[in-house]
């Protein structure tokens, strides 16, 4: 895999500022549920490519930004800012501070770039800010627009958690594109605040907190990232369709490709880990079909599954027979761990145990500019705990640079000395990675 450092620098990097395009008024705020204070510390990053041609090579800065007018006044808290209340709980002051833009070059043609090997190029095209220290000034997302040589463009799409989960920021992006189409609006216009809850007194914490897929934090302040004590790092492979069907033929078509893709990793870091487990790992589901609260909501599915056995001594098909059947949910558990008026403690969801995320409903190839769809799209997370998270994604129906179609894109986020030995074990042992 190429250093880091190889990779061709990114340049010409100019900065500018989007904001609504009607006054919000700075008496408007927009309330924090549990659950979305829960993921403060997690960002969601995107990269999607798009080849060249003369519609994508025409679109010009300025034709990229008109839309992002109308689009902040729909979802105007977007654009505001994080403040306190007097008892510490932060929320959103609806002030139209505006998104960040981010303009950049790039000296390969799109070609070059994707044939990298490195799994961290990702990062040079997606800003990796957070929120804080400066919370009052900090913008909740970032876009970053690469230009390559030769024509081809990168969108990097920077997203903090807090506003909401997979689901909602892809619907979020989604609704830029569709009004650069010029295409109606297909959805509601009127932002909706999540429910305001009754105050109570906050949840004492579980002596162990082993027992829920959470880790709280300590020392966080106005610094929203968590500080990891191993140095983290990603690779992402593909599995083809043709590999998850070998991988299911026991299963009788009852375990889905995420369900058997997670055993699988599951299994084979029990095996690198030297049987220290773990034998609890976290299982997060975008929920598609969930009716949602307003534009802006977390309302992923936050579970566990416990093993009694070391998961290296049981077999693939009972892993996933397990996560399909034996889920213990801990949503609300979780936000019920909130303090109602001042927003403590803090936690991190992601790599506080093992998780596992099915990103397998997420629309990531619906981002569409005037009729072009992107040929590659990376997604990682920011803030995941030294346990780690694997992402199992989409992928495009032609995927890029092989005749075949289909299959499940895989994003590891892991101790950098685990995932080594990792693509060896799936390598030697099932011809993955």
């Amino acid at each position: 895999m190429a250093a880091e450092a190889e990779l061709p620098a990114i340049h010409g990097r100019k900065l500018s500022t989007v904001v609504p395009g009607s006054v919000t008024g700075e008496a408007a705020v927009y309330e924090l549920a549990n659950i979305d204070l829960v993921m403060k510390l997690h960002y969601l990053r995107t990269v999607y490519y798009f080849k060249a041609d003369e519609i994508i090579d025409s679109l010009t800065i300025k034709a990229l930004k008109e839309p992002m007018f109308p689009w902040l006044d729909v979802y105007y808290p977007v654009a505001g800012r994080i403040r306190r209340t007097e008892a510490g709980r932060p929320f959103v002051k609806c002030n139209d501070c505006g998104v960040r833009i981010v303009e950049t070059k790039c000296g390969q043609t799109l070609e070059e770039w994707l044939e990298i090997k490195d799994s961290s190029r990702w990062r040079q095209l997606v800003p990796e800010k957070v929120l804080g220290p400066d919370l009052h000034f900090s913008p909740f997302v970032f876009i970053q627009f690469t230009r390559f040589k030769c024509g081809g463009m990168a969108i990097g799409f920077s997203w903090s958690h807090i506003l909401g989960d997979a689901i909602t920021a892809t619907n979020f992006i989604n609704l830029w594109a569709q009004l650069l189409s010029n295409s109606p609006l297909k959805c509601q216009q009127h932002l909706l605040s999540p429910e305001t809850k009754t105050e109570k007194t906050p949840i004492k914490l579980p002596a162990s907190m082993e027992l829920l897929p959470v880790k709280q934090v300590e020392h966080v302040g106005d610094s929203w990232l968590s500080l990891n004590n191993s140095k983290m790092a990603t690779h992402s492979f593909q599995i083809t369709e043709e590999k998850i069907k070998q991988l299911q033929a026991k299963e009788s078509g009852q375990i889905s490709s995420f369900e058997i893709i997670s055993a699988l990793i599951w299994q084979c870091l029990s095996k690198i880990r030297k049987d220290k487990g773990p034998k609890s790992v976290t299982i997060c589901r975008n929920d598609t079909s969930a009716k949602r609260s307003g534009l802006l909501s977390n309302e992923q599915k936050i579970s566990t599954v416990v093993s009694d056995f070391v998961p290296s001594k049981v077999a693939i098909s009972e892993l996933a027979s397990m996560i399909a059947k034996q889920e213990v949910a801990e949503t609300k558990m979780i936000e019920d761990l909130v303090d109602g008026q001042s927003g403590t403690p803090d936690f991190i969801v992601y790599g506080a145990n093992l998780t596992f995320i099915d990103m397998e409903g997420v629309p990531l190839y619906e981002l569409e500019l005037k009729g072009r769809k992107p040929i590659h799209v990376e997604y990682s997370i920011d803030g995941v705990g030294d346990e780690g998270a694997v992402l199992v994604l989409q992928c495009p129906q032609q995927t890029y640079g092989s005749g075949g179609n289909g299959g499940k894109m895989v994003m590891l986020i892991l101790p950098e000395d685990q995932i080594p030995p990792l693509q060896e074990e799936l390598q030697s042992a099932w011809g993955v990675a």
